[in-house]
């Protein structure tokens, strides 16, 4: 080695008092290989630092620390429209958000206006009902022109005799007892039901005086079907008060007038209970009896009226 000049001397010399000593400082991190969460760091002692140049600000440094601690570092954020969620920093600084979290219920915004599915249930069961009540009314008004159609044929007496009596209170009168049976047709028009003929009490009537009484058996006929039915009519000991008199004078002189009354009534069940079609017929035949005849009486077609 040689020996310093003199000139180096001076220079050094002055100069090593004036520089105030730079303070050696440590930092101190969390270990990154410990995985168990455990507390313990290591001390990292950093080299001093003589010039702002060598700072922890020098870019190398600065770099590389905010690169590991925005890796580390996450918050909560709140949005302007109210949700809530995570919020972290990625390896180039920039906020990242992975979860948001729905805090109210905006169901009310977005909810669709339109008719609830309980009022379309309602709604189409209503049109259900009226459709069918429209369909059961067009068969009903189809079914009214059909009415059993009814025609007397004959009466035939196969008994009739009268003579003294007395009521069951035993007021003395003239007495009629009488035997016959009614002949008719029935026709059911209807082409898509049949019917149930039933009618009310067949009278056999005299001067206001019911003398002989008989019932239709109620029955089904088919569509479009024709039938035949036969009514007994029957009086034992009807008593004739006034009448007596002169229902033996009409007797000698050939013909008691007598009137037959009755009504037919028709029920068709065009869709079951529902739909029924109701009709009545009225029916009223004028005759003469003579107890000497025991031919059968044949009624035309101008000898009853029917309603």
């Amino acid at each position: 080695m040689h020996a310093k000049s003199d000139s180096d001397v001076t220079s050094l010399a002055p100069s090593s008092p004036r520089s105030p000593k730079r303070p050696v400082y440590y930092v101190q991190s969390p270990s990154r290989d410990s995985n168990d969460g455990d507390k313990s760091s290591t001390m990292q002692a950093t080299p001093a630092f003589n010039s702002p140049m060598e700072s922890p600000s020098h870019p190398s440094y600065g770099r590389h620390s905010r690169a590991s601690s925005a890796s580390r570092v996450s918050g909560t954020f709140r949005s302007s429209s109210g949700q809530k969620g995570t919020r972290k920093r990625n390896d180039k600084g920039w906020p990242e958000c992975n979860v948001i979290e729905e805090e109210g219920d905006y169901g009310g915004l977005y909810k669709d206006k339109g008719i609830s599915k309980r009022c379309q249930i309602w709604i189409a069961l209503f049109g259900f009902v009226l459709i069918f009540s429209i369909f059961c009314l067009i068969l009903w008004g189809a079914s009214r022109p059909y009415k059993a159609r009814v025609a007397v044929k004959s009466l035939a007496v196969h008994n009739f005799y009268f003579g003294e009596g007395s009521d069951t209170t035993g007021v003395p009168s003239k007495m009629l007892t009488m035997n016959c049976s009614v002949k008719m047709s029935v026709y059911n028009p209807a082409t898509f039901f049949g019917i149930h003929v039933s009618s009310t009490s067949i009278n056999l009537m005299y001067s206001e005086i019911a003398v002989a009484t008989g019932q239709l058996k109620k029955y089904y006929q088919p569509r479009k079907s024709y039938r035949n039915v036969t009514v007994n009519l029957q009086g034992i000991k009807v008593p004739l008060y006034g009448a007596g008199a002169s229902l033996a004078v009409s007797d000698n002189s050939g013909g008691v007038p007598m009137m037959l009354m009755f009504e037919v009534r028709s029920r068709g069940n065009v869709v079951g209970k529902l739909v029924r079609s109701k009709h009545r017929r009225h029916i009223s035949c004028s005759m003469e009896i003579n107890s000497h005849n025991s031919k059968p009486i044949k009624l035309k077609t101008s000898s009853c009226t029917y309603k």
